[in-house]
């Protein structure tokens, strides 16, 4: 391990037993210790470099009191801007930040903007009110305008701070605000939720030690052959995804032990966005005794499902078990509002954004702009063979699409880790590109039998009008 997957795991791990001392704390306590200990670990990690964010979070509270009905395109256009020029400071002869100070930019960008949203929300609501005379029925609505106080807590929480999950401003203020948490069981879902880590962390420290990422730069890889070097790519997206393990579901856990994100199962909450149903928080007898009947659970915090992202069968479900309160920011903010309407494209255009979002990098806009492509040779091949197969062909047709998921993710990988143009496209044109001629040949190959299909059940309506 590098000294700076040390320092995030000792972070996360630290997180968890305080979480249990804040679980039973006041408002205040949660709020104000919550946010002093996120702004101490921030000091600590990433030192001068904690203006960035600082400055990111004025900037934010600035726009949203300047102007509350577009705070949330400003917002959008600040952090996004912010990011650039942070990601650019050396060359304005500013010291290069901290990898720490990376995560903390990354996740506060996402807090801001979906802040902005919801400012933005509770406007609308309060419009509508005076319209119709009646209290807005519209769920997860912030209940008042956030301080300059309010949002500096919020973007300096310890929980999630580094490596997520994200989570809204009214998952937060919930958080602050449960009526009487001891009754939201931790210990069961904690347990429950960390009994594959230390599985995933030995995966880890295992698989990396034999297939090192360096090895892929060095010249003695290229003299390997090409089933070797094709074989390579998966156990290194194996060693991406148990890294990933190991820190979100020690994130989840820090969140579970403050009973963070918990909510009635009856509120339906999302990854991210929260409960999407109305809910009652608590239940008392005439007695005024807590009623017991009411379950949780943490599906608002929940950002990794393992068993889903290894053996779900297509690339667009794998994208919704990876990440996922990242990926419902995604759909919410860019998905919805891209400035095209089909699904292909406005997938581009989600994955160019979250491009963007991960850093400058250029292996990153290669990895991210080939899943379009996939998701379109997956849409094809569906409506134009897989769906019209048999139960048995069903079956067979799955397996190859899991294996081809895998391997496309596998050959994505590649270009996220190896991060520089000359190494992605060194290592994909060392295997041919095979994923994106595979990906090309079977779009095209959806099309044809999708067009034959279509003359052929026209053909059959022309005969049986002419009979």
């Amino acid at each position: 391990m590098s000294p700076s997957e040390i320092t995030y795991l000792t972070v996360l791990l630290i997180s968890i037993p305080i979480g249990f001392f804040f679980k039973k704390g006041s408002l205040r306590v949660k709020q104000l210790g919550a946010a002093a200990v996120g702004l101490a670990l921030t000091l600590v990690t990433c030192h001068i470099h904690t203006l960035h964010s600082l400055i990111t979070i004025l900037g934010t509270w600035l726009i949203i009191n300047i102007s509350s009905r577009s705070c949330h395109y400003l917002t959008l256009g600040w952090t996004f801007s912010y990011l650039l020029f942070f990601r650019t400071v050396v060359a304005f002869g500013f010291p290069e930040p901290t990898p720490f100070t990376n995560a903390v930019q990354l996740l506060l960008t996402l807090k801001m903007v979906s802040l902005a949203n919801e400012v933005q929300e509770l406007t609308q609501a309060k419009k509508q009110e005076v319209i119709s005379f009646a209290k807005s029925p519209m769920i997860g609505v912030i209940p008042k305008m956030p301080g300059l106080v309010e949002i500096l807590c919020y973007s300096y929480c310890y929980v999630g701070l580094m490596t997520g999950p994200f989570y809204r401003y009214r998952t937060y203020h919930d958080w602050l605000n449960q009526p009487d948490p001891s009754v939201i069981p931790s210990w069961q879902p904690l347990l429950s939720r960390s009994k594959m880590l230390p599985i995933f962390g030995v995966f880890f420290l295992v698989v990396s030690h034999f297939f090192p990422l360096d090895y892929v730069r060095s010249e003695a890889f290229y003299e390997r052959g090409l089933l070797f070097r094709l074989f390579y790519m998966m156990p290194i997206f194996f060693v991406f995804r148990m890294r990933f393990y190991v820190a979100w579901l020690c994130a989840e856990c820090a969140c579970i032990a403050a009973a963070f994100g918990a909510y009635p199962t009856t509120a339906k909450s999302r990854s991210g966005g929260g409960p999407t149903m109305q809910y009652e928080p608590l239940s008392r007898s005439a007695d005024g005794e807590v009623s017991c009947s009411i379950t949780y659970d943490y599906e608002t915090i929940k950002n990794i499902d393992p068993h889903g992202t290894d053996f779900c069968v297509k690339v667009k479900d794998g994208m919704r078990y990876w990440n996922m309160t990242v990926q419902w920011w995604l759909a919410q903010y860019i998905y919805k509002s891209a400035p095209v309407r089909s699904y292909v494209m406005r997938s581009a255009w989600t994955m160019l954004i979250s491009a963007y979002w991960h850093g400058i990098h250029p292996g990153y806009y290669l990895s991210f702009l080939t899943i379009p492509l996939c998701l379109a040779a997956e849409g094809a091949m569906e409506s134009g063979l897989l769906k019209h197969l048999s139960p048995t062909g069903r079956l067979y047709g799955d397996w190859m699409q899991w294996f081809l998921k895998m391997r496309a993710y596998d050959y994505m990988c590649m270009g996220f880790v190896l991060l520089t143009f000359e190494d992605t496209v060194h290592y994909w044109s060392s295997i041919y590109y095979c994923i994106h001629v595979v990906a090309l040949a079977f779009l095209l190959l959806g099309k044809v039998l999708g067009v034959r299909r279509e003359q052929s059940s026209q053909k059959g309506k022309d005969r049986a009008v002419e009979n």
